[in-house]
């Protein structure tokens, strides 16, 4: 029984498919006019790993993430850059799958983009109007009237009248109430937009996905996720939007990822203190970079430091070591054992991926006193468990040679050190052995480590 922790309801419940042994999930996605950092990577992992497991489990998911490529933002950035917003949004888009597939996130089973929903958004915006949760306003812009929904509030348990006290409206607004959201911008001039019954515009954002989670998944679905600041208001304002517009329950479960944090606050592009995917796997290999991420509860918070980086690099190095050296049995060949139940107890349990690590750092410790005991073929087994369970989080898939001796910006390439290993071979052969040691020394201070067996010296980057 897998439970999951509903934002909705503040506790833990049995995932029951509206659809016996089929799971829909919607999960917001970029907003595409920037490279994505950390924060969003957070998500992209977290969300990966759970689809992962549900398939793992048996269950046939559709799995939805948008890209919103129509906004205010991505507007403001085109026109500092003098382009097209649409050159804007495609090399952003570009630049995130990139990152995507270097930290092994897969691909979801559809990507719908805002501006391919235009007409959708307007059919429902007229569908809100008429039924008295909207109205348009004299400058052109139309907005959803909060006070028509009884249940606003009910996700983030905040209340109405505590969000109207205080509240300020803008001078060039319309609104009826502070509250009300827009569901339609006026285009301003020289500004893209589309035609619409209210005059020429584009969407706001909070529509854009209820329309395309809805037309992807229907008028109720299983799973909606996202990060933790999407919660208020644009999560809030989804469901009252979207439950207007339909007459049904939105969505059955909502699941929130927690931020990561420096040095205290939340990782953001308006704070300044981001730092983006790319820019972090320059500096390590993404395998690690996925291993941190996942080694943390998808709900908790995490705190970015090169220190913690650096950590997640050796306990996942611990892994790979197991694996070395080794031709796990394969993996259809080794029947379920203690540590697949204890990995699934562990993810039943709110996906709780600490915990499967923890097992998966047991069948490494297995493995190794297999092989301390000349068990070759026991070691074997259990490599190939290790490789199952791991491959559930996304991790322990590469050729452990490959993922020793990847490389992130080192000065010495592959053939660099094979040459400098071979010098160091011929000078122990020689009984050279100051300038064997001054080779090792030389290579340990660039970060390479060397290993000597009776098969020869293999080499990892440090």
């Amino acid at each position: 029984m897998i439970r999951i922790y509903n934002t909705l309801t503040q506790q833990k419940e049995e995932l029951r498919p509206i659809e016996p042994g089929k799971v829909r999930i919607y999960v917001c996605g970029m907003t595409v006019y920037d490279y994505c950092h950390l924060g969003h990577a957070r998500v992209l992992v977290a969300f990966d790993v759970i689809t992962r497991y549900l398939r793992h489990r048996g269950y046939e998911v559709n799995y939805v993430r948008n890209i919103t490529d129509i906004d205010d933002k991505i507007l403001r950035r085109a026109d500092e850059n003098g382009e097209p917003y649409t050159e804007l949004t495609d090399r952003m888009i570009k630049a995130m799958h990139e990152d995507e597939a270097r930290l092994g996130v897969l691909s979801p089973d559809d990507e719908p983009r805002a501006t391919a929903f235009i007409d959708e958004i307007i059919a429902m915006i007229h569908k809100l109007i008429s039924g008295g949760h909207a109205y348009a306003a004299d400058n052109g812009d139309v907005y959803f009237a909060v006070d028509s929904f009884d249940d606003y509030g009910k996700l983030s348990k905040k209340k109405l009248e505590d969000l109207l006290a205080g509240a300020r409206v803008d001078v060039q607004e319309a609104k009826r109430s502070p509250a009300d959201f827009a569901l339609w911008k006026a285009a301003k001039a020289g500004e893209v937009s589309w035609p619409s019954p209210w005059g020429d515009g584009r969407p706001g954002w909070h529509i854009e996905c209820s329309v395309m989670s809805t037309a992807c998944l229907g008028d109720t679905f299983d799973i909606h996720g996202g990060g933790p600041d999407l919660l208020f208001p644009h999560h809030e304002n989804e469901i009252a939007q979207s439950e207007c517009a339909t007459g049904h329950t939105f969505v059955n479960t909502w699941m929130h990822a927690g931020a990561i944090r420096v040095n205290k606050e939340k990782m953001s592009k308006s704070l300044g203190n981001f730092f983006t995917i790319r820019e972090i796997m320059e500096k390590y290999p993404a395998e690690v970079v996925r291993y941190f991420l996942v080694s943390s509860h998808y709900r908790s918070q995490v705190d970015y430091s090169e220190e913690n980086l650096a950590e997640a690099g050796r306990t996942l190095t611990r892994l790979y070591h197991a694996l070395r050296g080794i031709v796990p049995a394969k993996v259809a060949d080794v029947p379920e054992t203690e540590y697949d139940q204890r990995f699934a107890e562990a993810m039943d349990d709110d996906f709780n991926t600490a915990g499967a690590i923890a097992v998966l750092h047991a069948v490494a410790n297995e493995i190794n006193q297999h092989r301390r005991d000349g068990r070759e073929e026991e070691a074997k087994r259990s490599a190939a468990v290790l490789v199952r369970l791991g491959g559930v989080l996304g991790l322990l898939q590469q050729d452990p040679e490959a993922f020793f001796q990847a490389d992130t910006g080192s000065e010495l390439s592959a053939e660099d050190i094979e040459t400098l290993i071979q010098a160091r071979a011929d000078a122990r052969k020689a009984k050279n052995f100051a300038e064997a040691d001054r080779i090792r020394d030389d290579l340990a201070e660039k970060g390479i480590v060397l290993d000597d067996s009776r098969e020869g010296t293999s080499w990892r980057r440090g």
